[in-house]
């Protein structure tokens, strides 16, 4: 960004090592929702979401290990992209390993595919990232998504939706569709591979604070330390099962996408809820971030390029995001039938009233 001119203002917070969907930590305190400061931003991107929905600034960087960029995106109507495994080089590396992605929260897809084009591309530091290529992600949004296959699932056949964002996403199908795109309801057909996810998720956490010292990790979140002693359990067999079963989700989602060209789903079960809680009163006995973020993990899992779109906004003002994932490597046709919907979203362009904050 930097050798291309971008003036960097500061560094966004999260909650430490991105652990949560929520965003909060000793040294900085609670990040609140511009669109009403009761409310969370999610997390755990949750400063850069905040700050960009504000209006502090036009381009942020995300990290997403399970939702990060995409979950803080939907709570705070912007645009956020998780792009591909490998599109967006990382050093050093995540201590959760190939779950891990670096992508664009913006206001626009626009802006997004902007960042994009400049943070793509090989790094010697990343042996994990994909050549360089000469595509033109700005260049492309001029593309119509006519003729694009799309499936449509409303749960992906086993997740809780909350009405109002239920009722959101079906009208975004219907936009889809008056835009000439085939949509067609369809769940991917796997389970919740949440035991998948948590498996390789603990793993990394508890690599992660393996080496603090027993004064260090006092200071640690106690939801992290739960976390921590989770992973210490995990067998390298529990492991190596779940690494097998990640590839068969993967090879599914593979073959599901030689029928249809994009999956379309809610970016999240909810709008966004209080400030300073982990889940939802709804979902307050799961208590885990997870539970309410059931439509983002499973494509950290396949490593396949996935955004959110503000579509639309609770009867309380909140925004609600629709989920697009594309094939793998495919990042061009989800910013494409991103910046399509865009442009006939019910919200384009809404931005929160920031003189209504305390």
């Amino acid at each position: 960004m930097k050798e291309n001119g971008a003036v960097i203002l500061g560094k966004t917070t999260t909650p430490e090592f991105g652990w949560k969907g929520v965003t909060d930590s000793p040294k900085t305190g609670i990040t609140r929702n511009p669109w009403n400061a009761d409310m969370t931003p999610g997390g755990s991107s949750g400063g850069a979401a905040a700050a960009c929905a504000a209006g502090m600034g036009a381009l942020h960087i995300g990290t997403d290990g399970g939702g990060s960029i995409r979950i803080p995106s939907a709570f705070t109507g912007i645009f956020g992209h998780k792009p591909s495994f490998g599109r967006v080089p990382a050093w050093p590396p995540s201590a959760f390993g190939t779950v891990a992605h670096i992508g664009p929260m913006t206001r626009t897809v626009g802006e997004a595919a902007l960042m994009l084009q400049v943070i793509s591309g090989a790094d010697s530091r990343d042996w994990t990232a994909l050549p360089f290529e000469e595509t033109d992600y700005v260049g492309s949004l001029s593309d119509t998504v006519k003729g694009k296959r799309i499936a449509y699932s409303p749960n992906l056949g086993y997740a809780y939706v909350d009405p109002e964002v239920a009722a959101a996403v079906k009208q975004a199908a219907a936009l889809f569709e008056q835009m000439g795109a085939i949509v067609e309801e369809k769940d991917p057909g796997f389970g919740n591979p949440l035991e998948i996810f948590n498996t390789l998720w603990f793993s990394g956490a508890h690599f992660a604070l393996k080496n603090f010292t027993d004064k260090q990790f006092e200071e640690v979140d106690p939801g992290l330390q739960q976390v921590f002693e989770e992973g210490a359990k995990i067998t390298l067999d529990q492991y190596m099962q779940a690494s097998i079963a990640r590839n068969e989700l993967g090879i599914k989602m593979q073959q599901f996408h030689e029928d249809y060209d994009l999956l379309l789903t809610p970016s999240l079960s909810i709008p966004a809820f209080e400030a300073g809680k982990l889940a939802p009163q709804e979902l307050a006995e799961a208590g885990a971030w997870v539970d309410w973020t059931p439509f983002s993990y499973p494509f950290n899992l396949t490593q396949q390029p996935a955004c959110s779109v503000p579509c639309g906004l609770s009867s309380s003002g909140l925004p609600i995001g629709v989920q697009l994932v594309g094939r793998m490597h495919d990042d061009v046709s989800v910013l494409v039938a991103a910046n399509a919907f865009e442009g006939v979203s019910p919200v384009a362009g809404a931005r929160p009233d920031l003189s209504k904050l305390k």
